[in-house]
């Protein structure tokens, strides 16, 4: 970044500042008037223009154009083209003073940064499609004669502008956005109505968001295939660039434009790998959406609470700031959080009638208080030990539930078992259960890596049923049906054994085909 000149801005600070502020904003009003030079009652006009209505004596203002020069804002001019008639209106007159290239960069950078303070920002899907116009319109006037060379300059800029309004509002929106996001209103009904409208304005911003940045996108595509350099070179001759001593400004006006384009990329069209901007913006817009409707939610909440619990421990934590020694902080906290409260207050002797009423509580025997009234805020009750259930029953039923399921196991794998390779389409039709039973076995294979002769082995989880997998030899479809519905796909070899050999589950009721190889 290059260095401010250290003295560009000094006239900001000191007992004068709002002179020389004045002063300046003066002559920057007169040159857009396209009055450069301003003589010592110009000056008097200009400040009455802008605003300043304090007498000024004429050795202050002296003084105050003098001290500008010395720091390279103005510059001292000497007219000799009026014919003065007496000393005086020489002195008056001959002077004349006018901005420096500093005192102009001064000027429009304290403007600027009025105008940053004094700005929100905002989202505007305007401008999206205000700069998806200017590029449709530079990719028609590329086909058009030369003479469309001052068009091209002027949609470029404006398609510049709009660019500059974006990545300007932005910013200025966002930072805005997350300073309300961290900040906590004094008045929760003026917080809410500005949260909620912003969670509208958000949300209707969001609105067809990504069909407008893919449209901008889609369009600087269009224009790079016309030839963007090409554009920019007719774009410098329909600038009509003036003549200056020393470096060719084309030069600079046209890495200007290319930067300006890299911009444009950035934000719509990045290289490949890199983000767009705009789907950037997408997200931070939708977590702002999140947070500020749980901000909204806990606005509400201790809306209908008859007291905050935040607010709540606020005020207690002032409390014990200004308790005035420990037994009152002892004191505090065992009265807000119950800790030494009387629960056993209510209890009385299990035989109220053998301890006289007149007898001092001091003296009275002790009140056994059950421990559970510290922890539960409850006494404890003894009654009638309750009946042991009879759990015969339960233990036959659940008996019963588990041979029938070990019946229902083996009859499945009496259905899938094989006396060899078969293929797939020798089931034909199973059971739901066994189809299941038949899938699970033909995932666990499918999922282990074929061995040296291309078989996928695997083994069911309790290690009783082992599958030997391999590719069919053709290309012929197997179909298997259940009651839920058919299956289609490649017909594969398998071989359902048991893993432990012979007698893990029954035989198979039905002799099914071998395969060789």
């Amino acid at each position: 970044m290059r260095r401010v000149p250290p003295e560009m801005f000094r006239f900001t600070t000191g007992e004068r500042s709002d002179l020389y502020g004045a002063v300046l904003d003066a002559f920057g009003t007169a040159g857009e008037h396209l009055e450069t030079a301003l003589g010592l009652d110009a000056v008097r006009e200009g400040l009455r223009a802008v605003g300043w209505l304090a007498a000024v004596e004429d050795e202050d203002l002296h003084e105050a154009l003098k001290q500008l020069g010395r720091w390279g804002l103005l510059e001292v001019v000497q007219n000799h083209a009026e014919n003065y008639r007496t000393a005086e209106e020489y002195e008056r007159r001959n002077l004349q003073y006018s901005l420096t290239r500093r005192g102009e960069a001064a000027l429009a950078g304290v403007r600027h940064a009025l105008e940053v303070l004094a700005s929100t920002g905002a989202l505007q899907t305007a401008v999206l499609e205000a700069i998806a116009d200017r590029l449709d319109e530079l990719c028609l006037l590329a086909g058009e004669p030369a003479s469309a060379d001052r068009r091209i300059f002027s949609t470029l800029r404006e398609l510049e502008g709009h660019l500059e309004a974006l990545v300007e509002n932005t910013k200025a929106f966002n930072g805005e956005l997350q300073r309300l996001l961290r900040a906590e209103g004094a008045d929760l009904e003026v917080f809410r109505e500005v949260k909620a409208a912003t969670v509208a304005y958000l949300q209707e911003f969001l609105v067809n968001l990504d069909r407008r940045g893919q449209a901008v996108a889609a369009a600087v595509a269009r224009v790079e295939v016309q030839g963007i350099a090409m554009l920019r070179e007719r774009a410098l001759r329909g600038a009509e660039l003036p003549p200056v001593a020393g470096e060719d400004p084309a030069a600079g006006w046209l890495e200007s434009r290319r930067a300006r384009w890299a911009g444009l990329r950035s934000w719509f069209l990045p290289e490949e790998g890199a983000r767009p901007r705009i789907e950037q913006l997408h997200d931070i817009a939708r977590r702002a959406i999140v947070s500020l409707l749980q901000v909204l939610e806990r606005i509400n909440e201790s809306r209908r609470r008859s007291s905050s619990a935040v607010q709540d421990f606020r005020e207690l934590a002032h409390w014990f700031a200004a308790a005035p020694g420990e037994e009152d902080l002892h004191r505090l906290w065992s009265t807000a959080f119950g800790l030494g409260s009387a629960r056993h207050a209510h209890l009385a002797h299990p035989d109220p009638e053998l301890v006289p009423s007149s007898l001092p509580w001091s003296q009275a025997p002790p009140v056994e208080v059950s421990a559970l009234l510290r922890t539960s805020g409850r006494t404890e009750r003894f009654t009638r030990t309750a009946k042991v259930r009879d759990v015969a029953a339960v233990k036959a039923e659940r008996a019963e539930q588990a041979r029938r399921e070990r019946d229902e196991l083996a009859r499945a794998w009496a259905d899938l078992a094989t006396d060899g390779p078969v293929r797939l389409s020798s089931f034909q039709e199973l059971d739901t259960a066994v189809f299941a039973r038949l899938l699970d076995l033909l995932g666990r294979a499918m999922s282990t890596l074929p061995d040296a002769m291309g078989v996928r082995r695997a083994t069911t989880g309790d290690g009783r049923v082992e599958i030997a997998l391999s590719s069919p030899p053709d290309s012929r479809t197997a179909v298997l049906r259940t009651e839920r519905g058919v299956l289609a796909g490649p017909d594969y070899v398998v071989c359902i054994t048991a893993a432990g050999g012979a007698g893990a589950f029954p035989a198979p009721r039905a002799a099914r085909q071998e395969v060789a190889g």
